[in-house]
């Protein structure tokens, strides 16, 4: 694959800005003239890091390269400090990572990169924190994704985690001053990611295809749990992943991320470029 390290000036973000981008390479046997000029729309992975992260986590410590290129598919990484991917305008100069993902990242990529703005071609996946941002952005806005895969972590009920209190409650009810301090207008926001999955899910519309994986070694483990036999109640239709003993690891995370691809579609592994 060719690996696109893609550096900017964010409107959103305030600051210079890192992307890591894998784009398919081209095979052996035809011109640079046919490949790049084929005007071909590839589809696309938005992959997400988790804490402390950034964009060249997925590249350094799983095999996505790899898999990409057996599918020939793009693959955008962002980074996003520890934001779990939500707006915060108080920080710096303002660091709105949500806003900059549907306002800024995909008019960037659609535009300036061959890859495809069609809903059946674009796939979202991320881990832990990272997992609770594909949920954020996949249950504000299915109409974008054909796919979800939430890793090591759950969508957030947020009036639950106000009613059981604890240090979760109180680190993202730090979040209640970017809503202007009002607590309600947090707990109805796009944040809510359970609430704004339900939303859409008794409304009938159409959702991405969902993976929840978890390893059954995780201390996230029973709140995994919890999910999805709340979900399953509903009547989500969701693949459920686990793998015995893994942790919440690298190791989970490389097995999982395989999983996701096979769940959104991806069953050729010879598609793309072998080499």
């Amino acid at each position: 694959m060719s690996l696109v390290t893609f550096n900017f000036e964010s409107q959103y973000l305030g600051n210079n800005h890192t992307v890591g981008i894998i784009l398919p390479d081209k095979p052996r046997g035809i011109t640079p003239a046919e490949f790049y000029g084929s005007g071909k729309k590839y589809k696309v992975l938005w992959l997400l890091h988790g804490t402390y992260g950034d964009y060249s986590d997925w590249i350094r410590k799983s095999m996505i390269e790899l898999y990409a290129c057996e599918h020939d598919l793009i693959v955008v990484m962002p980074s996003a400090l520890n934001s779990n991917y939500a707006n915060w305008p108080e920080f710096l100069t303002g660091f709105n990572m949500y806003d900059y993902f549907f306002e800024e990242l995909m008019p960037i990529v659609y535009n300036w990169f061959p890859v495809s703005d069609k809903r059946e071609d674009n796939f979202i996946a991320g881990l832990s924190m990272g997992g609770r941002g594909t949920s954020v952005l996949a249950f504000n806005h299915p109409e974008k994704f054909a796919g979800a895969a939430v890793l090591s972590a759950t969508p957030s009920d947020l009036y639950e985690m106000k009613a059981a209190g604890g240090n979760m409650w109180e680190r993202m009810s730090r979040s209640v001053v970017n809503f202007g301090g009002d607590e309600e207008a947090f707990l109805s926001s796009y944040q809510n990611s359970f609430r704004q999955l339900k939303k859409h899910f008794d409304a009938g519309d159409q959702l991405p295809r969902l993976l929840f994986a978890c390893g059954e070694g995780d201390g996230l483990y029973p709140s995994y749990l919890e999910f999805k036999d709340k979900a399953q109640k509903m009547g989500l239709e969701a693949e459920w992943f686990t793998v015995p003993k893994l942790k919440h690891e690298w190791r989970f995370w490389d097995i999982a991320i395989q999983k996701a691809l096979e769940v959104f579609g991806f069953e050729n592994p010879d598609a793309g470029n072998p080499f």
